[in-house]
């Protein structure tokens, strides 16, 4: 019996090591500027350079409400720069993340 006991702390232990490491790894999502400091508008460049974006890390888009959105696209979107796809999300607040 004492050892049936044993293996479930065991098994508790590695558990809790397993939640913790997945927390961890959330704790460490970037929040980046698109645009950096300016802001995002037309002819941004060059704000992303040095920075090493992951999945899960956030984009937040500060621009003037009105004259500009943010489009989600697929990556053949954005390569071919094409105008807004069909049922695709749009952002419109001007403080979009």
């Amino acid at each position: 019996m004492a050892k049936g006991r044993g293996s479930e702390m065991v098994s508790m232990a590695v558990l809790c090591l397993h939640v913790a490491a997945l927390q961890c790894e959330i704790a460490q999502a970037a929040t980046y500027a698109a645009g950096g400091n300016g802001g995002w508008t037309f002819n941004v460049s060059g704000w992303e350079n040095g920075k090493k974006f992951k999945a899960g890390d956030i984009l937040v888009f500060n621009y003037q409400k009105g004259a500009h959105n943010v489009v989600v696209v697929n990556k053949a979107g954005y390569v071919g720069c094409s105008t807004t796809p069909r049922n695709a999300k749009i952002y419109t607040s001007g403080k979009d993340k």
